[in-house]
């Protein structure tokens, strides 16, 4: 099978199953894991997107190679994987497509523009479409590709590692409760400039590694909010996890962000409790959401969890 994929990730599940050399194309946003390096690139960003451009040139006769991804807006939403986006017709096509895996309710490209630039062609693919909105349904994901692809038992095998992983995490915040160990109360920015509160999975993962999201909304998408409503919570700890930047322009981001005159009151302020958090862990709904879940435990309770975090996936803001 010939499988193309416009979502960064769906392109980790698929290599996570094994499959990495039935991947033939993938998105300008995909990035992991490093042996996509070389797949063509089927898209690049919208016009008027303010997106980098790709590094490579794209070939009118040739998909063009994957290489350093392009990145998104500062402003991009953390449920839209890939931001604004449009094919690579000619590279679409080179790549003969036996199935396509979509985010149709995102501004990249949807099942109409796929099928349009698909009219004449002599390929006709399955496009299906992932948007999960919490971990289940991550995990349905996993098994949906696992079915369209023959690898279910494969996927199943993944499913069953990550909930044994997720497992022994809960278990041992439940542990940590009964001992008298209260949840934290967090607050979890997906977008600096605007702030923009969490949502979907993300919620879910505080809860699961022992915190309580105060602004999250856990099933819904992810919300605009403000430094008034986070005063009105003020929260023990603050998570900055801007979508679709790295720990490091993270960093950069808040040092040019204006902080509110009440900054120094906030608790987490006070108690030199805020932190930057690689954001990929939580706005990319595979298999590294376990991870993120390992990453907040490990923060929250450093006595109970050693090592459950991937590494540099966070730094505080006070050292």
């Amino acid at each position: 099978m010939r499988i193309v994929s416009l979502i960064p990730s769906a392109t980790e599940i698929i290599c996570a199953l094994g499959l990495r050399e039935q991947l033939v194309g993938v998105s300008h946003g995909c990035d992991y894991p490093p042996e996509i390096e070389g797949l063509a690139i089927v898209t690049r960003p919208a016009s008027g997107s303010r997106m980098e451009a790709p590094t490579a040139p794209t070939a009118p006769t040739a998909p063009t190679a994957r290489s350093s991804p392009a990145r998104p807006s500062p402003t991009a939403q953390p449920d839209d994987e890939l931001g604004p986006a449009e094919l690579d017709r000619e590279a679409l096509l080179m790549c003969r497509p036996d199935l396509i895996l979509i985010h149709e309710g995102g501004t990249g490209p949807g099942s109409r523009q796929l099928e349009a630039v698909l009219v004449g062609a002599d390929v006709s693919p399955t496009i299906v479409s992932l948007d999960p909105i919490s971990l289940e349904g991550i995990f349905h994901s996993i098994t949906t590709i696992g079915a369209m692809t023959e690898a279910e038992d494969d996927a199943m095998g993944l499913i069953e590692a990550l909930r044994e992983e997720l497992g022994g995490m809960e278990q041992q915040v439940v542990v940590r409760h009964d001992q008298g160990r209260r949840p934290k109360r967090v607050v979890v920015l997906q977008g600096l400039a605007p702030l923009i509160a969490s949502g979907r999975w993300v919620p879910e993962q505080v809860r699961r590694s022992g915190g309580w999201d105060l602004l999250g909304r856990e099933g819904e998408p992810a919300a605009p909010t403000s430094w008034e409503a986070i005063l009105d919570v003020d929260p023990e700890m603050l998570m900055l996890a801007p979508a679709s930047l790295t720990l490091l322009e993270a960093q950069a981001q808040w040092r040019r962000l204006d902080k509110p005159e009440f900054w120094p009151e906030l608790e987490a302020v006070r108690r030199g409790q805020v932190f930057f958090l690689e954001p990929v862990y939580f706005t990319r709904p595979g298999p590294r959401v376990v991870d993120g879940i390992g990453m907040l435990a490990e923060i929250f309770d450093p006595d109970a969890f050693v090592d459950t975090s991937p590494l540099s996936s966070w730094t505080p803001l006070f050292e």
